[in-house]
C-alpha cells in the first residue's frame, strides 16, 4: 500500500524529489517503490519531461482504480480507529472560495478541539471543478451548490444570499434593493462557476442578458475590479463580511440565493473521518452564518 501511496504523491507532486521529501524516504527507496509497481504490472506507469512527472496512457486508465485503492485502504484503516475513537483519520474536502475563507477555518478549529488528531485537505475550485475531483476520488465530498451535479447526494447546509456589488459611487449603491434587470446595464463580471451560475439563471429567469465583460474564478479579484469601476458583479453575501474594497453588496430584487450543500457519492462508502465531519457540519448549521 505504501508503493501505491508514493505513486499517488508523485503524481500530485510532479516530481520524485518531492514526494520523497513529503513521506520522509530517500529519492533512490522511491524510485524503488516505483519499478516494483511497474515490474507488478508489466508497464511504464510514469514518464519524465522538461514539465516533471506524469503518467503515461497506461498509467491514466491503472490511475482511478490507484486512487480508489488508496481511500478504501484509509476507510478501512479509520473503521479500525472508529471501533476505539476516532483518533486519527484525513478529511479531504473541496469548497468554493466563499466557503472556504469564511466557515471552514473556525469549523475546523472546533472539530479539532474534539479529535485533535483528524487532518484536513482542502482544495478550492469552482463547482465543474469540485464535481471533477468526486468523480475522480481525490476529495471525499464537495461543498458547493446543491443547484448543480446531478447523481449525487446532498445534504443542504445554509441557504446563502446572492448580492449585487457595486463601486460605491455607483449610482444603484443609493438603493436598499437593487432590480437585477438594473445590473444588466453595466458591464458585468461574471464569476466563473464551472458549468453553473446563479446569476446567470437569476437573469435568465428576469428575462434579461447581462453585459458580460470578464469571467473571473476569484471572488477577491472580482471585488477589486467592482473597485477599479470596471463593472458590476453578484457574489456570495459571505465575501461582503471580510473585506476592505470600497464596495456595497445589495440585495437583490427578485432575491438571489444559493443553497450550500455537502456532496458526495455514498456516504457510507466515505472515510470515517469525512462521515463524522459532513454529521458536524448539519449539527452545526445555526453557526453558518
Amino acid at each position: 500500500m505504501n508503493r501505491l501511496l508514493v505513486l499517488e504523491t508523485i503524481i500530485q507532486m510532479k516530481s520524485f524529489t518531492k514526494a520523497a521529501e513529503a513521506l520522509g524516504y530517500t529519492q533512490s527507496s522511491v524510485s524503488q517503490m516505483v519499478l516494483g509497481i511497474e515490474k507488478e504490472f508489466g508497464m511504464q506507469i510514469l514518464k519524465r519531461s522538461r514539465n516533471g512527472v506524469s503518467l503515461t496512457a497506461e498509467g491514466e486508465a491503472l490511475y482511478p482504480y490507484i486512487v480508489q485503492t488508496l481511500r478504501t485502504y484509509q476507510a478501512l484503516q479509520e473503521r479500525a480507529a472508529s471501533l476505539k475513537g476516532l483518533e486519527t483519520g484525513m478529511v479531504r474536502i473541496g469548497a468554493i472560495t466563499s466557503v472556504s475563507c469564511y466557515w471552514l477555518p473556525e469549523l475546523f478549529k472546533k472539530f479539532q478541539e474534539k479529535y485533535p488528531n483528524i487532518e484536513f485537505v482542502l482544495q478550492q475550485g469552482d463547482f465543474g471543478m469540485i464535481l471533477d475531483w468526486l468523480k475522480r476520488g481525490e476529495i471525499d465530498f464537495g461543498l458547493m451548490t446543491a443547484e448543480y451535479g446531478d447523481g449525487f447526494n446532498k445534504v443542504v447546509l445554509h441557504e446563502t444570499e446572492m448580492k449585487a456589488f457595486l463601486p460605491s459611487k455607483h449610482p444603484l449603491a443609493k438603493l436598499d434593493s437593487v432590480p437585477i434587470e438594473k445590473l444588466a446595464c453595466d458591464p458585468f463580471i461574471l464569476v466563473e462557476g464551472g458549468g453553473y451560475s446563479e446569476p446567470m439563471k437569476a437573469f435568465e429567469e428576469a428575462g434579461v442578458i447581462p453585459h458580460v465583460r470578464y469571467r473571473i474564478q476569484d471572488d477577491y479579484t472580482i471585488m477589486a475590479m467592482v473597485e477599479a469601476g470596471l463593472g458590476v458583479s453578484i457574489l456570495s453575501e459571505l465575501v461582503a463580511s471580510r473585506t476592505d474594497f470600497d464596495v456595497v453588496a445589495k440585495s437583490i430584487e427578485p432575491k438571489v440565493t444559493r443553497p450550500v450543500a455537502a456532496v458526495y457519492r455514498d456516504k457510507a462508502t466515505l472515510p470515517i473521518a469525512s462521515q463524522y465531519f459532513i454529521d458536524f457540519l448539519v449539527e452545526n448549521q445555526k453557526a453558518l452564518q
